[in-house]
């Protein structure tokens, strides 16, 4: 009996530390098309960036002020584009980021719409899009805006769903 109160206890631990760092998170939209797909299974890892900075690429989850049919707070899933101090321009489909065209083969247009100019991403916050930028709700509109550092959940690091798409994620 004391063999089996042991190992109950030490499941629940792992549980629980796996927990604080892991989170399951499901695709609910088409935004990150190509790379996500609506019901795509992925873990976030929540500690990313306690230890780490946040990169150019990185996919993130993020708590916004976009609500669900139900009221609730929409957590999104998007790739950043720019970091704090960072200047980025969009026009003629382009993004330039710091005076550099971005090389952006994750897009499923392969354009970004929208016109920006010298838009300088605040101290603290960083600036978003999906990959789908033709349907993507993100940094370029006001609902959502550049995402305060403090509401990013994590990065998105495997996709575990489907199966034959199992793998880390870029």
């Amino acid at each position: 009996m004391k063999g089996l109160i042991r190992d109950i206890l030490i499941a629940l631990v792992i549980v629980i530390a796996i927990t604080l760092v892991i989170k399951p998170t499901i695709v609910k939209e088409s935004s990150m098309q190509p790379t996500l797909y609506e019901n795509n299974y992925l873990l976030v890892n929540k500690q990313a960036y306690r230890f780490g900075e946040e990169k150019r690429g990185d996919i993130i989850v993020f708590r916004s002020d976009l609500e669900n049919e139900k009221g609730d707070k929409k957590l999104l899933i998007k790739r950043i584009i720019g970091l704090p101090g960072d200047t980025i321009t969009i026009q003629d489909g382009k993004v330039i980021l710091n005076g550099t065209e971005l090389q952006e083969d994750y897009t499923l247009e392969g354009e970004t719409m929208g016109d920006l100019t010298d838009f300088k991403v605040p101290d603290g916050q960083l600036f978003v899009m999906g990959d789908n930028r033709r349907v993507s709700v993100d940094s370029r509109s006001e609902e959502v805006g550049c995402v305060d550092e403090s509401r990013v959940m994590g990065k998105a690091f495997v996709r575990l769903y489907p199966f034959n798409e199992i793998g880390g994620l870029y």
